[in-house]
């Protein structure tokens, strides 16, 4: 490096002959820096103007996609606080105040539902409470939906057949709402991913031994920390950001907790992906058959009850899932404008001999009745990806039913 007292002769020889860098091995930032000891003023000559390339993404605006269903009690006199959120959560969970506890002693709730067209975030701040999602209530519910949940304060107890799983800060805890479980929980505050069963059917299911545990380390760590992200950007995001915002947050949970469970060989876990295609595309095939059953479907695939019910069992069984798909069909046949079969017509091409069957049938699955889709239809109600054809009015209990089937 030469020393200060050539500084300004070295300079001005390098500024008219740059091929003199390669001599000196010297950068431009220590050329400036020569010329900011000696006092002189530097000036820098360029052959070509510099062009300034700006970040992607700047300065782009979109209209926020998503407005969340919001829950809470505090503008509701106290004692009917807790009658609120019960019936608020009846669809999913029994629930119950502790036995120290009195309805007239009110009872603080905020939820945020945000639908990511097929996965829900719940955003939750609630009092202390007791809850069960009975055998039962398991047997007539069309909800089988995986639950992914991590809490910023408090404390969760949950048992199913005599496991009980503990959640608190640092744990993610999972859930399937296909089968049933009870517990307790502190006030706490946490936030659940709600994805329907079929989500992951490309992957040959989220695997049954995923239910009743608690994920922790540096695989818990990893999807916390994602969904916090996206927790920040939520009322900020485009309808074009839903799409991978979704396959990012499936791919993460079935990364993450898979491996973990009871390992399954790759040869059976490629066997059952491709017996799940097969089945899947012969369900669409036939859906119109009354013959569509769980034993035709077991003799396709030429599978025992036994193995065909394990095939399933994430989706709560063979005859659940082919009802969904037959209500699913259904009610793109009912919000189809060019499609004028009467509802008893629709009814009867799925396979239902009897309307009233029909109308009960859809209205279990999606909590409101064939006939209110046809008469929206008819008014030409707008049907876009971000309020799929569902009434305006939506509340927690038809996201539940609707979801994933859109």
């Amino acid at each position: 490096m030469p020393t200060c007292g050539h500084n300004c002769a070295l300079i001005h020889r390098l500024v008219h002959q740059p091929e003199m860098l390669y001599h000196f091995s010297l950068t431009w930032g220590e050329i400036e820096a020569l010329a900011a000891d000696d006092g002189s003023q530097f000036v820098e000559r360029r052959r070509w103007p510099r062009v300034s390339q700006a970040p992607l993404g700047e300065g782009l605006t979109a209209s926020p996609a998503l407005v969340p269903l919001r829950f809470e009690t505090s503008s509701l006199p106290t004692d009917q606080q807790f009658a609120a959120w019960q019936a608020h959560m009846s669809v999913l969970l029994t629930t119950h105040l502790p036995e120290s506890a009195q309805p007239d002693d009110g009872f603080s709730v905020t939820q945020h539902v945000w639908n990511l067209d097929g996965i829900l975030i719940v955003q939750q701040d609630t009092s202390a409470f007791h809850f069960e999602r009975s055998a039962n209530e398991v047997r007539f519910s069309p909800i089988n939906h995986w639950m992914i949940t991590f809490m910023r304060s408090g404390q969760s107890w949950t048992g199913m057949n005599g496991q009980v799983v503990e959640n608190h800060p640092g744990l993610v805890e999972i859930r399937s709402l296909g089968q049933p479980f009870s517990g307790r929980t502190l006030a706490a505050s946490s936030t659940s991913l709600i994805i329907p069963a079929d989500a992951f059917a490309d992957r040959g299911g989220l695997p049954i031994t995923c239910n009743n545990v608690a994920l922790g380390g540096h695989r818990a760590q990893l999807l916390i920390g994602y969904l916090t992200s996206v927790e920040a950007s939520l009322g900020k995001l485009a309808q074009g950001d839903l799409a991978g915002v979704k396959a990012n947050l499936r791919e993460l949970v079935f990364d993450a907790i898979a491996p973990l469970v009871e390992h399954i060989d790759e040869k059976d876990n490629v066997s059952q992906i491709a017996l799940m295609t097969k089945a899947r595309r012969f369900i669409q095939n036939n859906l119109a058959s009354p013959d569509l059953t769980p034993d035709a479907l077991g003799r396709e695939l030429a599978l025992s009850r036994t193995r065909l019910y394990e095939l399933f069992e994430t989706f709560g069984g063979v005859a659940n899932y082919i009802r969904r798909r037959r209500m699913l069909a259904a009610h793109a046949m009912l919000a189809d404008p060019a499609d004028t079969r009467k509802v008893a017509e629709v009814g009867e091409v799925i396979g239902f001999d009897s309307a009233a069957n029909f109308s009960r049938a859809f209205t279990h699955q999606f909590g409101y009745s064939p006939s209110n889709i046809r008469k929206q239809t008819a008014t030409g109600a707008p049907a876009t990806r971000n309020t799929p054809d569902i009434p305006p009015q939506a509340t927690f209990e038809s996201l539940l039913l609707t979801l994933g089937l859109f």
